[in-house]
């Protein structure tokens, strides 16, 4: 199980923390100490609003290189705590995260922290929003943490129903995937190579650390971990989004498609006209759709 110690919301670098919201420190299943932040919801009516305890809460995962304190986090926390509370945190090698990235195999752990957190304080519903490599985990993540009484039969799948230490608590509601990989080692555009360059060399992992301030685990994954494509078609019963901009120089739309395909319309797909890539390219108005759709799934 993973343990919180709460501190009251200390001065940030990006002050859009709003009034009332708390830090914590969260552990994870294997050790690591996470970095959280807390936001109630900011309007006066909606299914995510009231005290702690009420409503929904969305978990954002951000992608890599990201923070809880980066600027496309924060506004993306301000939008969906319109409609809900709002869980950030930094995964592991990124912000004030302790440990080192392992680009998508090992934060499935975080985010499950994260999500523990939300119904330790009450929330009846935990909705879960990815970027990037963040869309990757929240699809993983689907996949392996399940809700009480789930069973092949209701996941619409003859696969084995995989398990992650039991921890029922830590499961998705909802999952909503933004620019996410559909495969592992996709080398197939300039801005994925370059990221493969920066992971797997000494060199570039050395740009990670001081040019992207993300500290990254020199090890390969061994086992690889559940694909994204593999995973979806365990998140069922669950409600899934699969969001992508046709204009994203990191995964072609294969990958959205893939994905959507893999669910056996078990997901909604929405291909954004003009949009880039992740929580940057994101604007008010997707994110706003996106908050909608998380507290009425």
């Amino acid at each position: 199980m993973s343990s919180v110690s709460e501190s009251p919301s200390r001065s940030s670098p990006v002050c859009l923390i709003t009034p009332g919201a708390r830090r914590a420190t969260l552990r994870t299943d294997d050790g690591l100490s996470i970095e959280a932040v807390y936001e109630p919801c900011t309007t006066g009516a909606g299914p995510g609003t009231g005290p702690v305890g009420a409503g929904t809460a969305i978990v954002v995962a951000h992608g890599f290189t990201g923070a809880a304190d980066r600027p496309a986090v924060r506004r993306a926390a301000r939008v969906f705590a319109q409609r809900a509370a709002v869980i950030t945190f930094s995964f592991r090698g990124h912000g004030g995260s302790g440990g080192r990235s392992t680009v998508g195999d090992r934060e499935v752990l975080d985010l499950a922290a994260a999500v523990a957190w939300a119904r330790s304080l009450g929330h009846r519903r935990v909705v879960t929003v990815g970027f990037s490599m963040g869309g990757s985990v929240v699809l993983r993540h689907g996949a392996l943490y399940t809700a009480p009484g789930t069973t092949e039969a209701t996941r619409g799948t003859a696969r084995p129903v995989p398990a992650h230490g039991g921890r029922t608590e830590a499961h998705a509601d909802a999952v909503v995937a933004v620019s996410a990989p559909a495969r592992w080692y996709y080398r197939g555009t300039a801005p994925m190579r370059r990221l493969h360059w920066v992971v797997t060399r000494p060199v570039g992992r050395l740009v990670g650390r001081y040019g992207f301030g993300t500290r990254i685990d020199r090890n390969e994954w061994n086992p690889v971990p559940l694909s994204p494509v593999e995973s979806v078609p365990l998140i069922a019963p669950a409600p899934l989004l699969i969001v992508h901009g046709d204009q994203d120089p990191y995964f072609p739309l294969d990958h959205p498609r893939m994905l959507a395909g893999a669910a056996r319309g078990g997901a909604e797909l929405w291909l954004e006209r003009g949009m880039g890539h992740a929580e940057n390219a994101a604007d008010e108005s997707l994110l706003t759709r996106i908050a909608d759709w998380s507290v009425a799934a």
